[in-house]
């Protein structure tokens, strides 16, 4: 009765703008034509703005929650050798998967090869239409390339400018000091800073509450947004690219990630994503795990039961550090467009784009399409014209959303399982009525 009252769950009525969103931009797509006066007004007047003011809302709040939930999650470890487990931990999985995911992509590219058959003239025409967006990406992989200066970068100069340009890690690596250095001090005098932390936090949870009962209408004019534009017509010169990074995604998730959750996690795949299935939604609206991460810190606690101090320390870590999606695509991408040119790789070279997808991905910043300049850089060293990027550009946002989506996934399996190893949380832990433990572990009622 009490259900009925309140109406359809959160993640029941993001789906259904979802969908409601990808029909009417589908619609307006075949009927009416993406550079149509009336589909690109609607753009421009609403479906853009609608779909931009809930993503500010999530990345309003981003930097706040990060500092407080880590600064909080390291304190609340107490001491520091505890952190450097729970952290140890935590980036072994999130090596340990993505290394697994960036594998699979490989071989679906290879056993399908989607590059060899793609015509001259359709290369050609894609490499045309988006050289511009190419030549911007490729300026972008050069200020920001990847090497020893990432590692240096972390330490911040200044967190108050690291949060102002949205510099996850340096605000993550200032957390991480701050929450030790609270551990080192007397409780008395750490204690009026924690409680102010807890507050910090309780006022963005709320926040968050607030800019999520604006998720439908905000992915519904996302979505509107991409399907009004290109509709199906992308998909079409780039169908089996598409299919196959598609493919590998879902086989990562479905198959991969569903033995780490029985073996490693100890939880039914199908209970892990009930419990999750609204940030998954909101991974694959927004295509930013940054912006997903309060709704992912949300169903790790509220939906599996995670104690808070361990997702607070994991999850945003995950969100810059545990990219399996990306790996998939980037490795996938790389040997697409060597066959595209013609390249052939040695086994060796594709241990390479094994390791540099795995360490890329990791380096990638979680905002949309934050791993194309780090690929443009892998695409150099395979000798890729670096305007090859154009060719799978078109459709890099239909990808983008979906590699996101399975990052997420791993964001928050990660944090169960740390939870898990310290011993602080299990399958019988999950709330609601009837708990679905994996094979060995007993079901229980909560």
């Amino acid at each position: 009765m009490d259900d009925k009252k309140r109406g359809p769950k959160l993640h029941t009525k993001i789906l259904s703008g979802l969908f409601i969103g990808a029909a009417l931009g589908i619609i307006a797509n075949t009927q009416l034509g993406g550079k149509h006066p009336l589909v690109e007004w609607t753009n421009h007047y609403v479906a853009g703005p609608a779909g931009q003011i809930f993503l500010r809302l999530l990345f309003m709040i981003v930097m706040p929650l990060v500092f407080a939930s880590i600064a909080l999650g390291v304190a609340g470890l107490g001491d520091l050798r505890r952190v450097g487990r729970v952290g140890g931990r935590a980036i072994g999985y999130f090596l340990v998967t993505t290394f697994l995911a960036a594998a699979t992509g490989l071989v679906f590219v290879n056993v399908l090869k989607p590059g060899s058959g793609l015509a001259q003239e359709v290369k050609a025409g894609l490499m045309e239409t988006y050289a511009g967006d190419a030549s911007a990406k490729i300026g972008l992989s050069r200020a920001e390339g990847f090497g020893i200066g990432t590692f240096v970068n972390i330490v911040t100069r200044n967190p108050v400018k690291s949060a102002a340009d949205g510099d996850m890690l340096g605000v993550i690596f200032f957390g991480l000091m701050f929450g030790a250095a609270l551990t080192l001090i007397p409780a008395a005098k750490a204690r009026p800073m924690t409680d102010l932390l807890e507050s910090l936090n309780c006022a963005v949870i709320a926040i968050v509450g607030m800019a999520m009962k604006l998720a439908p209408l905000g992915v519904c004019a996302l979505i509107f947004g991409v399907t009004s534009r290109f509709g199906f017509a992308l998909l079409r010169p780039l169908g089996g690219y598409v299919l196959v990074v598609l493919g590998a995604l879902l086989f990562h998730a479905a198959v991969n990630m569903s033995l780490v959750l029985r073996l490693a996690v100890g939880l039914a795949p199908s209970l892990f994503f009930s419990r999750v299935r609204s940030a998954l939604v909101t991974a694959f609206s927004t295509s930013s795990s940054s912006a997903t991460l309060p709704a992912a810190m949300n169903a790790a606690e509220e939906g599996l039961g995670v104690p808070p101090h361990i997702a607070g320390f994991v999850l945003p870590l995950g969100s810059t550090m545990c990219m399996n999606g990306t790996s998939i695509f980037e490795g996938i991408t790389v040997i697409f467009l060597c066959q595209v040119f013609g390249i052939d790789l040695t086994l060796g070279q594709m241990g390479v784009v094994i390791v540099m997808a795995v360490i890329t991905a990791v380096g990638a910043a979680g905002v949309p399409g934050g791993s194309i300049p780090l690929l443009v850089g892998i695409l150099a060293m395979f000798g890729v014209p670096g305007e090859g990027i154009a060719i799978v550009l078109g459709v890099d946002r239909v990808l983008d959303m979906s590699r996101t989506t399975v990052n997420v996934f791993g964001d928050i399996s990660a944090a169960a399982y740390v939870a898990r190893a310290e011993g602080l949380w299990n399958a019988s832990m999950v709330p609601g009525r009837a708990v679905r433990a994996a094979p060995g572990l007993a079901a229980t009622q909560a």
